[in-house]
């Protein structure tokens, strides 16, 4: 199976559904895509009655961090067709990969959605150097959105641990999102 742009593993992306963006991990292996996608979710929602999501490829650390906790405005979207399914893709995207989603498998609290590649198109092809810091914006985002459900102390150490590599090792807009992260989650930034 053709993976498009994705590669061998857990990608980082944001994910688009109708009107809906949110950040995504697309698994990888062996030849084929799947999400893992929460019931009750916009995306989730959307992945059922549609039949489609696309990969959005951009390096803005602080959409990654807008996106897991609200909702984009429609001019944020743009309308494409991908093999005779209407789609959309972020504006501001790098590149993009509009997918077939399908569920596979339904558990209580989840869904496992198989992907197949209908469009892909790069954009703007940009180097992005390893930056630590905004690796680091993207591992605190998946604690952020667990702990904000379950207020564990265990993802509040690891959001407090990965916020010391974004002061460390991140450039402006990793301060941006590490600021706004700190707000949606209403917790001081240093304790």
């Amino acid at each position: 199976m053709d993976l498009g742009l994705l590669r061998d593993g857990i990608n980082e992306v944001i994910a688009t559904t109708f009107q809906n963006a949110a950040p995504m991990g697309i698994i990888c292996r062996h030849g084929e895509a799947r999400m893992v996608v929460y019931q009750g979710s916009h995306t989730a929602g959307r992945i059922e009655k549609d039949g489609w999501v696309v990969a959005n490829f951009i390096f803005d650390p602080i959409l990654y961090v807008r996106t897991a906790f609200e909702d984009l405005p429609p001019d944020f979207f743009i309308n494409e067709n991908a093999g005779g399914i209407a789609v959309q893709r972020l504006n501001g995207a790098e590149a993009w990969a509009a997918y077939r989603a399908s569920v596979r498998q339904r558990a209580s609290d989840a869904l496992v959605v198989d992907l197949s590649l209908l469009r892909q198109e790069v954009i703007r092809p940009v180097i992005h150097p390893v930056n630590r810091g905004f690796n680091s914006i993207i591992e605190a985002t998946v604690h952020a959105t667990r702990f904000a459900r379950s207020h564990d102390e265990n993802l509040h150490h690891l959001i407090r641990h990965h916020a010391g590599l974004v002061r460390r090792c991140g450039g402006e807009r990793e301060y941006e999102a590490l600021d706004l992260l700190f707000k949606y989650l209403g917790i001081p930034e240093t304790s």
